[in-house]
């Protein structure tokens, strides 16, 4: 029974019905807290500096903007799926004493410009990175800096790699365009 309503329930999420036509319904990554060493190590290695623009994609409680805006006065945009997260993120923001820093926002991560940001912030599955790859290429200026907790984006060389309390960082700038 547990598992028919399961189904049900997915199904009623997809859109299935007699009339409805079947999408797609897009599973970013789960939430999974980043320690607050990697954070740190994160924006040291994309060295974020005054006047930088930080999106975190997929940003959950908003630690890493939170770090980024108290240990360097910059901007940032934290998108999440989840409201409750977005909530939270709202909450710390304004506990940290930074929320005039940072915006959080409900969104998917896939339909949100990414323009103005020079450093964007990832803690995704490694599909959900291949995934993005082309519209982080695409819509980054040259010179931005990306980094990933723990997942690689495939062939896409980092210019940096390093290990944080056994976890992994990528990083990668955006190369100039041809």
């Amino acid at each position: 029974m547990r598992r028919l309503l399961s189904i049900a329930l997915l199904a009623a999420a997809a859109g299935w019905g007699q009339n409805a036509e079947p999408r797609m319904v897009r599973i970013n990554a789960p939430y999974v807290e980043t320690p607050p060493e990697v954070v740190d190590a994160m924006l040291d290695a994309a060295q974020v500096k005054a006047g930088d623009v930080v999106y975190d994609l997929g940003c959950g409680d908003g630690r890493i903007l939170i770090a980024a805006a108290r240990r360097f006065g910059v901007h940032g945009v934290g998108v999440d799926i989840s409201a409750e997260h977005i909530a939270q993120a709202r909450r710390n923001a304004e506990k940290a004493g930074v929320a005039s820093l940072v915006d959080f926002r409900v969104e998917d991560l896939f339909e949100m410009d990414l323009g103005k940001a020079t450093v964007v912030t990832l803690y995704l599955l490694r599909s959900v990175n291949l995934e993005l790859r082309p519209k982080l290429l695409a819509e980054l200026a040259p010179g931005t800096r990306i980094v990933s907790h723990e997942f690689d984006m495939g062939d896409w060389k980092p210019a940096r790699q390093l290990q944080v309390h056994g976890s992994k960082i990528f990083l990668w700038v955006i190369p100039p365009r041809p």
